[in-house]
């Protein structure tokens, strides 16, 4: 699909008669569901009403305890997600809907549409056509909302290069750890997955995990080593890759005890405003360990001359039917309950893995 360029200077578009309900974070812990006007689409806009959104178990989870740094901007590389991180705050970058209504100069084969948006928790929303997401149909909503998180995981891999015969492991198995466990999966490399829940670690061995371990399994480096020179004759030789995706800064001391020498550790937890008490002293040195941040917002400066956002998404697109999607449980909100979906998030012992709310017809 294409549309027309959109103008710099067009007059500003008519308010609708329509309003939207739209997610608020107002203080820690505090969200509300306001009931805000909503303007028809102008020059080169579509108007889209929201049938699904995700929540993320990470970031979200931050916002709502207040432990997201209030001076940081929220994403400056979408559009739709302007501003800092302080209160009050509307929030959410995973929007599935259809699009309802069209602005002049825009292509007619938009309307109805479904399509997949970088957008907070609201019920409509009015944007260009170039910030959508056509969803073609082996792309269900359901499995739509996973797409930002499985971008994350693309981005993960990427900066992680795995290598034939590698030893991988992957602490955290969240909904992005066992997205990333399955896209690792599928490379010849072996990989093992710490995470305390015994539900998460089946899951990643559905997924294709090679071993699954909890994070309480005694001297955790020395199991790892024993399953490693179980299967390759390796004892010692540590880990070659190692990814933190747990959202724990304690996590990062096991998973530099669990690398070899010259291993790459691929930091893709954010922790908020909690510190990350890491151990620098001990082996990081002598063994030339690589911390690497990974953070799915940019690509990596030696990709770009080969890699755009755009390249990357297409190719999220086109994984995602070829993923075991369906094994990865969604719990389910009504917009109307956000204040008890995100109590659920903070106050379980284990966040939910993949929250939906869920928008009236």
């Amino acid at each position: 699909m294409t549309s027309l360029p959109r103008l710099s200077a067009e007059p500003c578009p008519p308010m609708s008669d329509r309003r939207r309900k739209a997610v608020t974070f107002t203080a820690p812990r505090t969200v509300e569901v306001v009931d805000e006007p909503l303007r028809s689409p102008g020059r080169g806009e579509v108007l889209v009403d929201t049938h699904l959104s995700g929540i993320s178990p990470g970031t979200e989870r931050l916002v709502y305890q207040g432990r997201a740094p209030s001076d940081m901007e929220a994403d400056s590389s979408l559009s739709a997600l302007g501003g800092r991180l302080d209160f009050p705050l509307q929030y959410g970058y995973c929007a599935v809907g259809r699009v309802a209504d069209l602005g002049p100069e825009v292509d007619a084969d938009w309307l109805g549409q479904r399509v997949f948006a970088f957008q907070p928790h609201v019920s409509a929303f009015v944007t260009g056509p170039d910030a959508l997401l056509a969803l073609p149909d082996a792309v269900s909503d359901r499995a739509a909302v996973f797409l930002p998180n499985l971008e994350t995981a693309v981005n993960l891999v990427m900066d992680g290069r795995p290598m034939i015969g590698e030893t991988v492991v992957v602490f955290g198995q969240g909904v992005v750890g066992l997205l990333t466990t399955a896209l690792l999966a599928r490379h010849p490399v072996d990989v093992y997955t710490v995470d305390p829940n015994p539900d998460r670690r089946e899951l990643s061995l559905a997924l294709g995990a090679t071993e699954a371990f909890a994070s309480s399994d005694g001297d955790l480096p020395d199991a790892l080593s024993s399953a490693n020179n179980r299967r390759n004759d390796a004892s010692g030789r540590g880990a070659d890759l190692v990814y933190e995706l747990s959202g724990r800064p304690t996590v990062l001391n096991d998973a530099l005890r669990s690398a070899g020498f010259d291993t790459r550790i691929v930091v893709g937890s954010w922790y908020g405003t909690k510190r990350a008490p890491i151990q620098l002293g001990d082996r990081f040195h002598r063994s030339r360990i690589d911390l690497i941040s990974s953070q799915v917002s940019t690509i990596a400066p030696e990709l770009r001359g080969r890699w755009t956002k755009e390249r990357r998404m297409n190719t999220v697109v086109q994984l995602l039917p070829h993923l075991p999607i369906a094994q990865l449980p969604t719990r389910s909100f009504p917009l109307s309950h956000a204040g008890d979906a995100y109590d659920r998030l903070v106050d379980q012992d284990e966040p939910m893995l993949q929250p939906v709310f869920v928008y009236p017809s």
